[in-house]
């Protein structure tokens, strides 16, 4: 195994956790906030949707696909104490947009040649450009621990 097939598989079981969790998740259940002061389900996948289309297109400038008009605007931190649910998009153009992005990515990790993946990503909290990929899987874990309690206080069982 490789440097990228590592990082691939670091970035699948994001994909697996994370997805797992909101598959069987409504619109509505999406809204719902861990605790108050917590950001709601919907407002976080949009805020990881539109962090990696930033920090890939930082390390990989023209790799990714665009974000859909306004969809960053929904998802900046200006909006995280929003409850309205017309402010935001649905569960279905939430995992679109996912669906697009995630493919971006891993074509640019493709693409990237192996001897540029130490380069300095220019982040501090993400020095390189490997731990730019790799952050895009476990981004959606430090998230999603939040989601399995929203998922326990709407009566569901533990999924992992």
């Amino acid at each position: 195994m490789n440097a990228k097939q590592a990082i691939k598989l670091a970035i699948d079981a994001g994909d697996f956790v994370g997805l797992g969790y909101l598959e069987d998740l409504t619109d509505k259940e999406l809204l719902q906030r861990p605790c108050p002061g917590c950001n709601h389900i919907n407002w976080q996948v949009g805020h990881l949707i539109a962090a990696e289309h930033g920090m890939v297109s930082s390390v990989a400038p023209g790799a990714m696909p665009p974000l859909p008009a306004g969809f960053a605007e929904k998802y900046a931190k200006e909006t995280a104490t929003s409850d309205d649910p017309n402010a935001f998009v649905s569960k279905a153009e939430l995992m679109r947009v996912h669906k697009e992005q995630r493919a971006g990515t891993l074509a640019a990790l493709d693409k990237i040649p192996d001897d540029k993946l130490d380069a300095p990503s220019g982040m501090d909290f993400a020095p390189t450009v490997a731990s730019i990929f790799s952050l895009q899987g476990s981004h959606w874990l430090m998230h999603a621990g939040q989601w399995a309690v929203v998922r326990r206080q709407l009566g569901r069982k533990p999924l992992f």
